[in-house]
């Protein structure tokens, strides 16, 4: 693999970090603590959050009769989503360790935790526990997916696809056959990225990286001189 690659790759790790950061910055203060793996919060905010409650029949009250009529298909999805779960999950348990391929962390892509906020009714948490459930799992094969392509072939499309996925910045120009062939070995087994300390890609990649960080950075002191 060509150094600028693994440069490259580096820096999607990294913004795939600092993406998920973002999108865990709060616009108010926490009102949780984390205790092994799960949201605690004090009982003045439980009581706090069960006065926000919304009754069921209200909720089922204001939905538009065709998201009612709809219900059903959309929960119907659940079958071939537990199925994929299942298939992908025993997949990988029995094919990567053949393949010498590091298996996803499942956990890492399932969370499901919004159910145990007090302010939702019995509707609204099994909505939650739904939507975190197959965007998970959605994830989860994906990244399998992908670790599976890399393995069995690792060739760049000839036309820009939306789907791709960042490992595919590794794999082999689309129409060179010479590059495949004398690569194709060393590609099957280039994973050690996976589990990269962020700290140590930040090191191996601060370019583009680090010219994202600045602008959070200066905004992070400008706040605390005010």
């Amino acid at each position: 693999m060509k150094p600028p690659l693994d440069k490259l790759l580096a820096e999607i790790r990294e913004l795939e970090g600092l993406v998920s950061e973002k999108i865990q910055q709060t616009q108010t203060k926490l009102t949780f603590e984390i205790d092994r793996g799960r949201a605690v919060f004090s009982p003045e905010v439980r009581k706090r959050h069960r006065a926000q409650t919304r009754r069921v029949w209200r909720t089922i009250w204001e939905s538009p009769f065709l998201t009612i009529l709809t219900a059903p298909v959309i929960y119907s999805l659940i079958i071939p989503l537990a199925l994929l779960d299942l298939f992908v999950s025993l997949y990988q348990w029995i094919c990567f360790p053949v393949y010498r391929v590091p298996r996803v962390r499942r956990r890492e892509y399932v969370v499901i935790d919004r159910h145990l906020l007090s302010y939702l009714n019995v509707i609204e948490k099994l909505n939650c526990v739904y939507c975190g459930y197959g965007n998970g799992v959605l994830a989860y094969a994906s990244e399998i997916a992908a670790r599976t392509e890399q393995y069995w072939c690792p060739i760049k499309h000839a036309k820009l696809s939306k789907g791709c996925h960042s490992r595919q910045c590794l794999f082999c120009d689309f129409g060179d056959a010479d590059g495949f062939r004398s690569q194709y070995a060393t590609l099957r087994e280039r994973f050690d990225d996976i589990d990269k300390d962020i700290n140590s890609i930040s090191r191996s990649a601060p370019g583009q990286v680090a010219a994202l960080r600045e602008p959070e950075e200066t905004l992070k002191e400008a706040e605390r001189k005010n």
